[in-house]
């Protein structure tokens, strides 16, 4: 919003106050500031100046030689203005002087004779179009005065960033009355007197078909108009906020909308078929009409149009008609002043690519009340300026007419919000300033009544924040806040999850973040059957585009995308985890949310070493394996009593996975993640040509099983006794099945074992694999001698060979 410090003094007197000052209490209000600029600055150096005399030019038949008096000095000019006499007042840019439009003067000859200066124009002066003669000024104004001041053009353009809920601000009136509440002078009125639009002989009439999306619509005729230009002064306004002068009608509507914020518009009467005003939606084949650009709009059913008795002659609250615009020939015209729905408006504009003055303030809403006032203005500005006659009574159709809103404000609410002690009079006082209607209820308590400008205001608490702007920001006081010394009780399974994230970045993994809404397509290229729960999808009322139309319920397809992507930029060694919530649509009420955490490894296994110390290895099932063993250890959850274990039942391996290549991670009998090789026909329809493992984890699962606590364990004093074991075993024994016989053994000695080795093929039999094992024994009190590890690890060896069919492999000792 943009106003010049002249206007603001024509609503509110700010003697004293300087533009800076102005400013600063507006933004510290919320009224934040962009610029103030001193208008008409290059003007400074221009001079009214009076010719003495005018002789013609000896070789030029439209140029004449004229002696100037500056002030100072009489000086020679050239000029070849028609309308340049003896005895005229106007303006002169002596040499050095740079005009608004980049000319530079300087001392010249034209066909021979010096020409010291120049007498300028108002078009050249950057004051208006107008080139068909030299400016003229009042003929007593005094030779040498800089021109800013003998035109009164000294004045300075402010302007305001607004937020979307301060429409009463988009106007020069809104401003004054929020200046109103920190100068000592009072908001003076739009008008004094405000017409009663009776309906009565008015030789046109008003229908609203939609009254929901326009409330509000008052319309005057005026007759005897007489096109032309505006005054100066109040093309000047316009044009120092970036307004252009197009013509007195046009102007003093855009004019009356800058200064009180209502919207209006202008009809050529006779152009008007059935002298009739239709507010209504399009009808059955009314597709389009030609606005006031000349370009042909497409209309849709959800538009609101202003129409005559057969036509549309304007898109509601945006641009008007071409067929119904003002021209030279106008001499009867039916102004306009209603109110329409901001939504309404909002979504036309859009459609219609029209940003327009009227519609950014429609859009964010325009005071109902406000209509007539603006109207009764707009045809005194009219009738001044144009000498038209206006009808004595006009037409109003008010079918959205609303109570005021009453709230009732305690004092001690706002004194407890603003931390300041406050008293029921003062508070009063400051919502009174902005033109709140305060009525005493008691001691203790106000009622206001809410103006109808102030769309924003809905609560007890949008008063607080009226008057915690109004006292001043910086006057309420400040203290320190109160710190606990004990520690905040924090979520587990944020704590959980953030411990995760620790130890998935631990062990080379980056975080990726995607959207929570996908794409339905996805459902289908992880292979869900029909009947899985997870194709029960929550749908978006908005979505972003087709692509992002579900709540995803499952994390995989985003990093899938991610891996993609990845390869495609040639990076194609991937390691990446998400934790987020996935969401599961319910029959009734919210969709259920869980948390859970995937990742995925594609590439080789070790993406970052030098394949001079490391092979280009591929990675496989086994480092997704140890990543989630990776991860349970570290958050200390395997180990106890409901042991995790690992599974691959066909029945539990999920359609987007290869099954030949699966496992279940389970707590007993509860299902709590996934881990396996991505399914090729998944890859395929995501575009991805290499391999992917992953595995997905239940984090609220995961919360629920009791975790190992933290305990401190002594280094040892004394020294370990290391044993291997080899071992030639059935295929069909998992390697692993060995160390849980180990681990299980109650032997007090032993302190670990691990597998360093498993090897198929000659000399060992077909259909039997050898499994090596390192066992490591080692006691907290002793130094174990030989005869004591033999009587345990002989003990160990023999279960073992019992228990898997087992046997020592040759040439290996236990």
């Amino acid at each position: 919003m943009k106003f010049t410090l002249s206007w603001l003094n024509q609503f509110i007197a700010t003697d004293g106050l300087t533009a800076a000052q102005i400013a600063d209490k507006l933004t510290m209000l919320g009224l934040e500031v962009d610029s103030v600029v001193p208008l008409f600055a290059d003007l400074e150096a221009v001079l009214t100046a009076k010719v003495k005399a005018v002789e013609k030019h000896p070789d030029a038949d439209k140029l004449t030689v004229c002696s100037v008096d500056t002030g100072t000095e009489t000086i020679q000019v050239v000029c070849g203005a028609p309308n340049v006499r003896p005895g005229m007042v106007t303006a002169i840019a002596l040499l050095g002087v740079k005009l608004p439009d980049g000319t530079k003067i300087k001392k010249s000859k034209v066909r021979g004779v010096v020409s010291a200066g120049m007498l300028c124009s108002a078009r050249e002066l950057g004051l208006s179009n107008d080139h068909q003669g030299l400016i003229e000024l009042e003929s007593q104004q005094v030779a040498g005065m800089p021109l800013v001041d003998a035109l009164g053009l000294r004045d300075t353009m402010i302007e305001v960033d607004l937020t979307p809920n301060r429409s009463d601000c988009a106007s020069v009136r809104g401003i004054a009355r929020e200046v109103g509440s920190f100068a000592p002078a009072t908001l003076k009125p739009l008008v004094t007197t405000v017409t009663p639009l009776t309906g009565r002989d008015t030789g046109f009439a008003v229908e609203i078909d939609e009254p929901e999306l326009c409330p509000r619509y008052t319309a005057r005729k005026l007759t005897n108009v007489a096109i032309g230009p505006s005054p100066l002064w109040m093309q000047q306004r316009l044009s120092a906020i970036g307004m252009r002068p197009i013509n007195n009608i046009v102007d003093i509507t855009n004019y009356v909308m800058l200064e009180c914020g209502q919207p209006m518009h202008a009809f050529d009467f006779t152009t008007l078929r059935g002298q009739k005003i239709v507010v209504r939606r399009p009808r059955a084949g009314e597709t389009s009409m030609t606005t006031l650009d000349g370009s042909a709009r497409q209309l849709d059913a959800d538009m609101l149009l202003i129409c005559d008795a057969e036509r549309p002659v304007a898109v509601a609250g945006v641009m008007g008609g071409l067929d119904t615009e003002i021209t030279a020939s106008t001499t009867t015209i039916l102004l306009e002043s209603a109110c329409f729905n901001p939504i309404s408006i909002r979504r036309t504009a859009r459609k219609l690519g029209i940003p327009s003055e009227s519609s950014y303030r429609f859009e964010r809403g325009v005071d109902r009340n406000l209509a007539d006032s603006a109207l009764e203005r707009a045809v005194n500005l009219i009738v001044e300026l144009t000498g038209a006659q206006a009808d004595p009574d006009g037409i109003d159709v008010y079918p959205g007419k609303i109570q005021s809103l009453l709230l009732h404000l305690r004092v001690g609410r706002v004194c407890n919000l603003l931390g300041m002690e406050l008293s029921r009079d003062q508070i009063a006082q400051y919502l009174t300033s902005i033109e709140f209607k305060v009525r005493a209820l008691d001691a203790t308590a106000l009622e206001v009544e809410v103006p109808s400008f102030r769309v924003d205001i809905e609560r007890e608490i949008d008063l607080v924040e009226e008057v915690a702007r109004l006292v001043g920001y910086n006057a309420i006081p400040t203290s320190q806040p109160v710190i606990r010394m004990d520690s905040p009780k924090q979520d587990p399974l944020r704590s959980l999850r953030q411990k995760a994230a620790q130890i998935m970045t631990a062990q080379g993994f980056f975080e990726a973040i995607n959207y929570s809404f996908v794409a339905e397509s996805y459902l289908d290229l992880c292979r869900l059957a029909e009947n899985d729960p997870r194709r029960k999808v929550t749908r978006l009322l908005n979505p972003l585009s087709e692509e992002l139309g579900i709540m995803r319920s499952l994390l995989l397809p985003g990093l899938l995308e991610n891996v993609r992507r990845n390869i495609n930029f040639q990076r194609p060694d991937i390691r990446l985890f998400e934790t987020g919530k996935i969401f599961l649509n319910q029959e009734v009420g919210q969709p259920e949310e869980r948390l859970h955490l995937c990742a995925v490894i594609s590439g080789r296994r070790h993406a970052e070493a030098e394949s001079l110390y490391f092979a280009a290895q591929e990675a496989d099932f086994f480092d997704v394996k140890g990543a989630v063993v990776n991860l349970l250890e570290t958050l200390r959850i395997t180990g106890t009593e409901d042991t995790l274990t690992f599974g691959s039942e066909p029945q539990q391996v999920q359609p987007y996975c290869d099954p030949t290549c699966a496992a279940v991670v389970r707590n007993g009998e509860k299902t709590i993640g996934f881990l396996g090789k991505v399914h090729p026909e998944t890859l395929k329809g995501f575009g991805i040509k290499q391999p992917v493992y992953f595995f997905e984890m239940n984090l609220d699962a995961l919360l629920d099983i009791d975790r190992k606590p933290p305990c401190f364990a002594a280094l040892p004093k004394y020294p370990a006794v290391k044993r291997d074991i080899s071992l030639v075993v059935p295929d069909s024994v998992p390697a692993g099945d060995l160390l849980l016989a180990i681990q299980s053994q109650p032997q007090k000695y032993l302190e670990s074992v691990e597998i360093f080795d498993v090897y198929r093929g000659k000399p060992i039999q077909g259909g039997h694999k050898s499994v090596s094992l390192s066992v490591t024994y080692r006691s907290a009190t002793a130094t174990l001698d030989d005869q004591s590890v033999d009587k345990i690890h002989d003990k160990i060896v023999n279960t073992l060979m019992t228990e898997f069919n087992a046997r020592y492999r040759e040439g290996s000792e236990a």
